[in-house]
């Protein structure tokens, strides 16, 4: 549960250094930071974010998970997010391949939808369990709102470092439009057979290799067991958790505005390393995603450096970033077809795959 002591992250497997940013710094507009920032983004898509202000509203969103987590499956299952392409609501662990051979996830999760929190006790899009209510304005509501403050204040330096006019890239994320925005809270469960054996099982990987569906990701770990696959690299590689740090990464739908020059890279979900693994593993992130009816495309007429990025391009890659698809209908997709019950064979797996797809990495 969270709050239980847990034993430290090891020192004897591989990690991949993330660089670090200064939340309070890109406030201030420090342009060696923002620097930083830029070349985290566009060079592996992950960096960790510290003096970020929300480690107050983390642990009240942890404690709601827990809660959720430990009603009766019976109750949670009534909050089910179902096959249809929805992502708000419970998630069992095993209803979700992690590969295209059909193998099952172990983690379950809640997830609440940014447009449900703002509008509480109105209802947007769906209901939640009783735990989730009781948290929502002392919890949810307020991570809610630091979450989206943390990533439009990133977006809007992404804005900049294109070339774009000053709201271009926000005018995507209204906080009034309905959107795939959510906050997430996770559980893992433990693992009893050896950490070797669990990290070379593909039937033992919690979430399977996948970019993020979105455009940013706000993410906070308490264990061990985030993975990214570095460019050019052909093993995974550990990100460490650090104390009072975020980890941020970006997502498809800033890939594909920016036209490939900001990364949305590769990562997956495995048991932690070491004694870690004994225990549950939490975790929270949000996602913060564009506006239902926006359309993912290239800002080619809108930024000289996304137009150059995609000119360099062969004919069959300027494809990709232009793929004719509205924020919702690209998530949907997503959602629907990484789904079990809709599962018919590999190619369901490659449906529900986003920007950079690799059919043999799980």
């Amino acid at each position: 549960m969270p709050g239980t002591a847990l034993p430290p992250f090891p020192d004897d497997v591989s990690t991949h250094p993330l660089l670090v940013v200064d939340y309070e710094l890109i406030k201030a507009g420090d342009s060696q930071e923002i620097d930083t920032l830029w070349k985290a983004a566009t060079e592996l898509g992950f960096w960790y974010l510290k003096n970020h202000g929300a480690d107050d509203e983390v642990e009240g969103m942890f404690e709601m998970g827990a809660e959720t987590m430990d009603l009766p499956m019976d109750e949670k299952l009534k909050f089910e997010q179902g096959d249809g392409g929805q992502s708000f609501g419970y998630k069992a662990a095993g209803l979700n391949a992690t590969d295209e051979h059909g193998s099952r996830d172990t983690v379950e999760f809640i997830n609440i939808a940014k447009d449900d929190a703002l509008a509480y006790p109105n209802t947007v899009h769906r209901t939640y369990p009783s735990t989730v209510n009781a948290r929502m304005d002392l919890a949810i509501k307020p991570f809610v709102h630091k979450s989206l403050e943390v990533n439009k204040t990133i977006i809007s330096v992404f804005e900049k470092k294109l070339g774009l006019a000053a709201g271009t890239l926000l005018k995507f994320h209204l906080d009034e439009e309905p959107s795939g925005s959510e906050a997430r809270c996770i559980k893992n469960p433990p693992k009893r057979t050896p950490a070797a054996e669990i990290d070379a099982a593909k039937d033992k990987v919690a979430l399977g290799a996948h970019t993020d569906f979105g455009s940013l990701s706000f993410l906070h770990n308490r264990l061990g067991g985030l993975q990214v696959l570095p460019p050019g690299s052909a093993g995974w590689q550990y990100v460490r958790p650090l104390p009072g740090h975020a980890i941020c990464n970006v997502g498809d739908a800033l890939t594909l505005f920016s036209g490939g020059i900001l990364r949305s890279n590769l990562h997956r979900v495995v048991p932690p390393p070491g004694a870690q693994a004994a225990h549950a593993r939490w975790s929270l992130v949000f996602f913060t995603r564009p506006g239902n009816d926006v359309h993912l495309r290239a800002l080619v007429d809108e930024s000289e450096s996304v137009k150059k990025a995609i000119n360099a391009m062969s004919a069959d890659d300027r494809q990709r970033f232009q793929p004719n698809t509205t924020a919702s209908d690209w998530f949907a997709r997503r959602i629907r077809n990484q789904r079990i019950n809709n599962r018919t064979g590999p190619e369901t797996w490659r449906a529900s795959r986003g920007t950079e797809h690799k059919p043999e990495v799980v």
